[in-house]
């Protein structure tokens, strides 16, 4: 089959929601590509770098790309480029959307001194328009001039005649729009509906509707089945909920969908996390952008950016660390200082809440004791049932305390949470030599990069004769194949997780595990904080997984966990909890907040060691396989890593898969590491880092297959 060439109607509704994450994003440059070809250059505060790209060419696509499949930044720019940066430039994007059900985005551009627009037409021809704040065109790719509209310079910009949106229609005027038709029941969809041929199809196969059902013989129950099929398809539009897959036939890509289609059952293909990223693949693979060069070079200057981008963040947490050790030391102390004071206050809620007066009351009887100017009521700012905590002003500073008990629990109770922080400090100061460590070894590999680039031609042949292990750290982003290299250089770090199970998702998300009750009790009450998410298996037995927002050395800070580093956090729960011991393939796995997670039982019941206590609602992952990998990674440190296979398949040199299975974990661990031995040069730097000992730290608990082994 041909590939696609042009983006459809429904592939623009699914991107639309995926754009709107970069929201606020600031223009940097806009280039333009030969005469068809548009890149806006944006930065993005959580996302970083974003560059969107436009074609409207023989291709007619429009997506963020990867900055490694965008071209170089062309010579001089043309008019329209020149337009375009002078009217968005240091703007911000805020917001794009579809026109209709056709194929027009329409993108919008805020600036203190103007507003601006970029119409996107991808169909027919093609075009892109910048227009003002009036719609006015300013400027575009090409110029229009038919009966109906106009686009160029001065013109007022109109869209094309509207058509029947088949994702808004209500059943009614669907059924009358399939009704008057003369033909069957998929060129129907495909013309009169306005889906195209692919999805008419798509609708008629979910609803298990025959496509060349004459309309006359066509009922109204089968309009229905049709009808239902559109909405669920559009409901997971509007939500969000993709699947986008890239299609492939003899091993190049024809199509990419938003969500997997029954018409393209015989086909290979590829998932992506985000439709986005499907796109960008495609096409790119698709090789259409002429003159499209990748530079293969490191990007030393961005890595060495990041590092002191994080130093810098690790400065600010051990100052904001010892602020709260101070403070918290501080409470404690002004609770001593006003001892009286703080002892009434408790003792009068305590003998309140003996005689049975809700909370709402003592709240009440405190508040009316202000008025009357008592001093014990009037420091009291705040009663909280919920919590039991009583929040009194003692010199200006607010303190909560547990009204359950006395002064001294209290004040020791804040001494201690005041010697956690600061221990959070020593592990920010820990945290930040290491970063410091690496600055300085990514400025050592740049520094030998830059020198390799000098040396002459002939240079390839004596490096292979003097090959040993300081040339591979000079090597290291050549892409140095490691399995066949004699000697494999071994640098190891120790992490402060390095105890507990974990891994890192492939969105960089650190996720850790207990390996018994008190790691489970540990990690929610010292390394579990409020931006994380918590993750269990809905089966007995399995690990607490929190999923880390943040270091515990940064600073909180709202951070939006992607869905793939939730699927994988899932599957990690499953295949670590009594799941795989029994040797099942598959369990389900829930997600909370923190706050849903607590240590207090029902009435009556009792929680055991390791066990919590879940209110509110959870989210669930059904079905979620049993399944792990291990493997040997060698950049930028040496180690074994274990987890889902999506997340550690990028960063080993080499893995191995498991399920459940025959063989016991101690069996299991040494055949994966004689299968390493066989699959690297260098045994010795397996015996090093990838021993039997080490590898079964990874393994769940229970018999294991490997699989392709």
């Amino acid at each position: 089959m041909e590939p696609k060439r042009e983006m459809t109607s429904v592939d623009l509704t699914a991107l639309v929601g995926e754009l709107g994450r970069y929201e606020g994003a600031k223009v940097d440059k806009v280039y333009l590509y030969g005469d068809d070809l548009v890149r806006f250059k944006l930065r993005d505060y959580d996302h970083g770098r974003v560059e969107l790209l436009v074609e409207t060419g023989d291709v007619k696509r429009c997506h963020v790309a990867d900055p490694a499949n965008v071209p170089d930044a062309p010579g001089r720019p043309p008019e329209f480029a020149k337009t375009l940066r002078a009217r968005i430039g240091g703007g911000e994007f805020a917001g794009v959307e579809q026109f209709e059900f056709d194929r027009i985005l329409t993108f919008e551009f805020e600036r203190p001194d103007e507003d601006t627009l970029v119409v996107a037409e991808l169909f027919g021809q093609g075009n892109v328009a910048v227009l003002d704040e009036n719609r006015e065109v300013q400027r575009s790719l090409e110029t229009v001039r038919l009966k109906s509209r106009t686009i160029a310079p001065g013109s007022q910009y109109e869209y094309p005649q509207s058509r029947l949106h088949p994702m808004d229609v209500d059943f009614e005027p669907f059924a009358t729009r399939m009704a008057e038709s003369d033909t069957d029941v998929v060129r129907t969809l495909a013309t009169q509906l306005n889906f195209g041929g692919l999805y008419a199809e798509e609708f008629c196969t979910r609803a298990g509707v025959e496509k060349a059902t004459d309309i006359e013989e066509a009922t109204e129950e089968q309009f229905r089945a049709i009808y239902d099929a559109i909405v669920r398809f559009r409901d997971r539009l509007n939500a969000g909920d993709l699947d986008p897959r890239v299609y492939l036939e003899d091993g190049e890509v024809v199509d990419v969908t938003p969500l997997p289609l029954e018409e393209r059952e015989g086909l290979e293909s590829e998932a992506y996390d985000d439709f986005n990223a499907a796109l960008d693949a495609y096409f790119h693979r698709l090789d259409l952008t002429e003159d499209e060069e990748v530079d293969e070079s490191p990007d030393f200057e961005a890595e060495i950016e990041k590092k002191q981008r994080i130093i810098q963040q690790q400065e600010g947490a051990i100052e904001d660390f010892e602020e709260q050790a101070n403070e918290e030391r501080r409470r404690a102390e002004l609770v001593y200082a006003h001892y009286d004071l703080v002892d009434d206050v408790l003792s009068t809620v305590q003998s309140a809440r003996e005689d049975g007066l809700p909370w709402e009351d003592i709240d009440a009887t405190f508040a009316e004791g202000a008025e009357r100017d008592i001093p014990e009521a009037e420091a009291v700012e705040d009663v909280n049932g919920a919590e039991g905590t009583v929040t009194v002003s003692l010199d200006g500073t607010s303190v909560t305390l547990d009204a359950s008990t006395g002064p001294e629990k209290n004040a020791d109770m804040l001494y201690k949470e005041a010697k956690r922080v600061e221990e959070k400090k020593e592990g920010a100061e820990a945290a930040i030599e290491n970063t410091r460590e690496e600055l300085a070894a990514v400025r050592e590999r740049k520094e030998q990069w830059e020198q390799a680039d000098e040396e002459p031609a002939d240079a390839d042949a004596a490096e292979s004769e003097g090959d040993d292990a300081e040339d591979g750290e000079g090597d290291e982003e050549r892409q140095v194949d490691w399995l066949s290299r004699a000697s494999v250089p071994v640098r190891q770090q120790d992490h402060w997780y390095d105890r507990f199970r974990w891994f890192t998702t492939s969105d960089g998300f650190l996720v850790i595990g207990g390996r018994n009750a008190d790691q489970n009790e540990e990690l929610v009450k010292k390394y579990m904080d409020a931006d994380d998410l918590f993750m269990h298996a809905q089966a007995h037995g399995g690990p607490v997984t929190v999923i880390k927002a943040t270091d515990p050395s940064e600073p909180a800070r709202d951070v939006t966990i992607p869905e793939q580093s939730r699927e994988e956090a899932a599957q990690f729960a499953v295949s670590y909890s009594s799941v795989w011991k029994d040797g099942r393939g598959a369990g389900d796995a829930y997600l909370v907040t923190p706050d849903q997670v607590s240590k207090t039982p029902e009435s009556g019941e009792y929680i055991e060691k390791g066990g919590f206590v879940i209110r509110g609602d959870r989210d669930y992952y059904d079905d979620v396989p049993a399944k792990i990998s291990v493997g040997v990674q060698v950049e930028p440190e040496t180690r074994v890593v274990g987890g889902p296979t999506s997340a550690i398949e990028e960063r080993a040199e080499s893995i191995i898969e498991l399920r459940p299975g025959k063989f016991a974990q101690n069996d299991a661990a040494v055949k994966c590491y004689r299968e390493f031995k066989r699959r690297f040069a260098d045994d010795s730097f397996v015996r090093k880092v990838a021993s039997a000992d080490r590898i079964q730290e990874f393994l769940p608990p229970g018999g294991s297959d490997l699989l392709g082994v």
